[in-house]
């Protein structure tokens, strides 16, 4: 009895139904249920639900790209706002071709094609893309694990996604197809709170021109898919490229250094997402202001915490601890205005094993033109920085944007890469087992949607923390970690995914690891930064 045929048998409603989870293993609707246990139904409401609907979505788009232009190389690369960018490489996709696109798409999923999975040989897998010529593919499954995988057929056009499928593109007809002059298109998945209609585009012009930027690096490095980082750890060229990786990154700091001082800024807000490398971020640009004859004080925003129990109760009995009503906000403007009026005032310092501030803060005052650097998630929040002279504030976002593919088509999420990060330090540094930290990241990730994210084109300044020679260097911690969570665990979908995800790159040799830098963004997750140190 297929899944589908379970869901009808028993009566329930399976309206909106993507897939199921049966334990730790996703089901597609037409696949054989083969053990007793709870199908719980994967909706757009649940991230698998919503990974599922995205890859039968790429498949949409890239058949429809197949009819209209045969032959022509396609990339899906990262998030935009609504959905996932797509572009076809040396070639400028206009207009008229987004709409073209857009019709055919509506006719793939108006006719509801199934997409026809099939066991197929790694060897077969490998002569199919040869002949459609895709070296992306082949280079990539040469270094799969296993001699066997699911392909799926639609439309006549095979390809393979790294997950479970809808049932047929009929289950993916809620889309939006968005043109992004002079770049591709954007592929609009449902809105989350309308998923009878797709997304709005959110046009983010600032945070393109960080992808563009670091499009420009992957050019420089000469990496644009895994298989490219593999070659460089085969013919022993890592080292070069951590160099080359880590030089980029600090000149790109510099230059923020440099807009700061010429704008005479003197508050510098910086903000950003979990695990994106605020911490670090904030100890490198003081030493590049130093450079330039400045002399940092560095606050963190953390030590504006109100008291545990001033916070309100949610209805559910839970505290808030994402929104910025945690901080205390109008002592915060009252301190940067009596700085900037160069006055002393006391910082608090805020304990988090009592949830409470400390009886005695940190006295602190500025010299003319002296910069204060406050590091925080809600930096970015106009609330925050109201009655402050907006012409002495310089806003700076920091998030980890991969730009690194598995292939053109399958893509690595920058969330997936900062809950590796994430893992890997909790676990080094406050020994957290990574079951907990990926118990708590739904929770992280809902409050950085309407915390941080909606501010981040506030920023006078963006950088990338993204380093493309991190996933080697993080699966030396990880891996193993991951691959110790059971099947029975509520995490082992997601630790499983990783894993997926990890088995593509090789592990980072031992005798490079001396290469990465103390102030190295990936020294604080991995250990052995030094920013903090005298």
């Amino acid at each position: 009895m297929t899944v589908m045929q379970c869901l009808l048998a028993s009566g329930e409603p399976a309206e909106g139904a993507l897939a199921v989870q049966q334990g730790g293993v996703v089901l597609e609707l037409g696949d054989p249920v083969r053990q007793e246990g709870e199908l719980r139904l994967l909706t757009l409401a649940d991230e698998e639900g919503r990974r599922t609907y995205e890859r039968g979505l790429r498949f949409v788009a890239l058949l429809a790209m197949r009819r209209l232009m045969p032959g022509r190389r396609v990339r899906i690369e990262y998030s935009v706002g609504g959905g996932v960018f797509l572009c076809t490489p040396g070639h400028e996709l206009t207009a008229a071709d987004c709409e073209a696109i857009r019709e055919e798409m509506e006719r793939i999923t108006e006719d509801d094609l199934a997409f026809d999975k099939r066991e197929w040989s790694l060897d077969d897998a490998i002569a199919y893309f040869e002949e459609e010529g895709m070296p992306d593919k082949v280079e990539l499954l040469n270094r799969r694990p296993v001699p066997f995988f699911n392909m799926y057929e639609c439309g006549g056009m095979w390809e393979y996604f790294y997950g479970a499928m809808p049932p047929s593109t009929g289950y993916v007809s809620v889309f939006g197809v968005e043109h992004m002059p002079g770049r591709g298109i954007a592929l609009l998945m449902p809105g989350a709170d309308d998923p009878l209609h797709p997304a709005a585009y959110i046009d983010r012009p600032k945070h393109l021109r960080v992808f563009d930027q670091s499009a420009a690096w992957c050019a420089i490095l000469g990496v644009k898919n895994a298989p490219d980082l593999d070659r460089l750890i085969e013919q022993r060229q890592l080292r070069s490229f951590i160099r080359v990786n880590e030089a980029l990154h600090a000149k790109a700091i510099d230059e923020i250094a440099d807009a700061i001082a010429q704008r005479g800024r003197r508050i510098i807000l910086i903000a950003g997402p979990s695990s994106s490398g605020k911490t670090t971020t904030t100890g490198r640009l003081a030493v590049a202001l130093r450079v330039l004859g400045y002399q940092p004080t560095l606050i963190s925003l953390d030590d504006y915490y109100r008291n545990r129990e001033e916070l309100p109760v949610e209805p559910d009995g839970t505290i808030d601890l994402e929104g910025i009503h945690t901080i205390d906000v109008p002592l915060f403007r009252e301190h940067m205005l009596r700085l900037l009026a160069g006055e002393t005032v006391e910082i608090p310092r805020y304990s988090f094993a009592t949830g409470r501030r400390m009886e005695t803060g940190v006295p602190t005052s500025l010299a003319p033109g002296q910069p204060v650097l406050i590091e925080g998630i809600h930096g970015l929040n106009p609330q925050l920085s109201e009655g402050v002279p907006e012409e002495l504030i310089h806003r700076v976002f920091v998030s980890a944007l991969t730009c690194i593919n598995l292939d053109d088509h399958n893509r690595i999420r920058t969330t997936d890469v900062r809950l590796l990060r994430r893992i890997v330090r909790d676990n080094q540094f406050r020994s957290t087992p990574p079951e907990e930290t990926l118990a708590m990241w739904p929770s992280v990730r809902k409050g950085e949607e309407t915390w941080i994210f909606p501010y981040q084109e506030n920023a006078d300044s963006m950088f990338n923390t993204a380093l493309h020679y991190e996933l080697p260097v993080l699966k030396k911690y990880a891996y193993g970690m991951l691959r110790a969570i059971p099947p029975e665990s509520p995490h082992y979908l997601t630790a499983r995914r990783l894993v997926k995800m990890l088995n593509y790159f090789t592990e980072a040799p031992d005798e490079v690891m001396d290469e990465v830098p103390p102030l190295s963004l990936l020294r604080e997750f991995v250990g052995g930064c030094t920013i903090d140190k005298e």
